[in-house]
């Protein structure tokens, strides 16, 4: 281990500088740093990396972050499902959540819809949502975590990922499934969680159509993962092998986010 060396600026506040670094986690990530004394020397020691400023706060929680994902995805078992429920335990009304409102949301007509596939995969043709809604669907009722601290259960019916990405040639040794939304709003997942059983193209809640609050036309619905991991309004794929980022990945969260 290289020997971390003390070069901080003349005159820099610590404490802010602190404060202003822990500011880019996210809620639990934050609460959890400063529960556990948060320090100028913890951000140091986390990664070995000079902390001089504001910029190299930065630096050290993207070294942090990536250091966690690393972690959670070493550890991550394919096979291991998330729990399911009965229907009677599903929250009604399940909550709306996104960074605008409800009446911001995406309004998408679904005559007019073209799912796009892209990247390492044989057949690039566009899918319509009749298209869609003929392949083979499966129900399940998980619960949806959410990184803000609550949670919720819902009954989804969709089409299992894994099925979908055979269907179309993809190349399941390539390391990103990325989506696109109607939104702008944009997520990447690892290919274990991509081909994982319950990772799911979703059409459907409690057995109807997918209401314009869950993400008409199509929802990515991953049990496995926090909430922010599961796209909405997805109008586009891509099979990928180079890190292309995210919506909320970009501003510091993890981009694993194991549930």
């Amino acid at each position: 281990m290289r020997r971390i060396r003390s070069l901080l600026i003349p005159g820099v506040d610590t404490k802010l500088l602190v404060r202003d670094a822990t500011r880019l986690m996210p809620d639990l990530t934050r609460r959890r740093f400063i529960a556990g004394g948060a320090s100028l020397g913890a951000l140091t020691m986390l990664t070995g990396c000079d902390v001089v400023d504001s910029d190299a706060a930065e630096d050290v929680l993207k070294h942090v972050s990536k250091f966690n994902d690393a972690v959670q995805a070493a550890i991550f078992n394919p096979n291991t499902l998330a729990p399911t429920y009965p229907e009677s335990a599903v929250t009604r009304p399940f909550p709306f959540n996104a960074y605008y409102s409800l009446d911001e949301a995406p309004d998408i007509d679904g005559d007019d819809y073209r799912f796009e596939v892209s990247g390492l995969v044989e057949n690039k043709k566009a899918w319509t949502l009749a298209e869609l809604y003929a392949l083979p669907q499966v129900k399940q009722v998980t619960r949806h975590i959410c990184v803000e601290g609550w949670s919720a259960i819902g009954s989804w019916t969709g089409t299992p990922l894994h099925h979908f990405l055979k269907l179309i040639g993809a190349d399941t040794s390539a390391k990103y499934c990325w989506f696109r939304c109607a939104e702008g709003y944009t997520s990447p997942i690892d290919m274990p969680t991509a081909l994982h059983p319950q990772t799911q193209m979703t059409f459907r809640f409690a057995d109807e159509i997918l209401p314009r609050a869950y993400g008409y036309p199509m929802k990515i619905r991953i049990p496995t993962k926090l909430g922010f991991k599961n796209p909405k309004y997805v109008v586009a794929m891509e099979i990928t092998n180079d890190y292309m980022g995210g919506y909320w990945e970009d501003q510091g969260y993890n981009s694993f986010s194991g549930s």
